[in-house]
């Protein structure tokens, strides 16, 4: 039996290609770009650190992300009125459109893959993967390179 990491991974990685076979090319958009962009819209404003926190990507990650949404001017940087050291990210008109489109998209790719499971089944998943991202984020190491992947 394989290991939980690693099917969470596995699971991760059989998603991650159809997205980009499937939208991705479609709309030039990478799946980390992607990533950015769901926090983004949901949460307007934030900085690139808190992207990288709460997407669980690295900062280099993000930064390509971040480079390649403002390349195809989906994401703005505003300066904190109250912090001038930092910038806040928002995603500009054509950053929401496209959010909203590749948004119908992942949800219809959702509803798919989640077609033959009972929803109750779902909402224990569901709740379980909040506990683990919530035991993640209090381990000690949370944040540092991981060496088993």
């Amino acid at each position: 039996m394989d290991p939980l990491f690693f099917k969470l991974v596995r699971v991760v990685n059989l998603t991650a290609r159809p997205f980009h076979e499937r939208v991705g090319r479609e709309h030039q958009l990478t799946l980390n770009e992607w990533r950015a962009m769901a926090v983004l819209a949901t949460q307007p404003g934030l900085t690139a650190t808190q992207v990288a926190d709460l997407t669980g990507l690295d900062k280099m990650a993000v930064s390509r992300a971040l480079a390649g949404l403002k390349r195809h001017q989906r994401v703005q940087r505003r300066g904190d009125p109250t912090d001038q050291r930092c910038s806040r990210l928002y995603l500009t008109a054509a950053g929401k459109a496209l959010h909203a489109t590749v948004g119908a998209l992942g949800r219809q790719r959702e509803a798919e893959l989640f077609a033959g499971v009972d929803a109750d089944e779902l909402a224990r998943l569901s709740a379980t993967l909040d506990t683990l991202i919530r035991a993640v984020e209090r381990a000690p190491d949370h944040g540092a390179a991981d060496q088993t992947v």
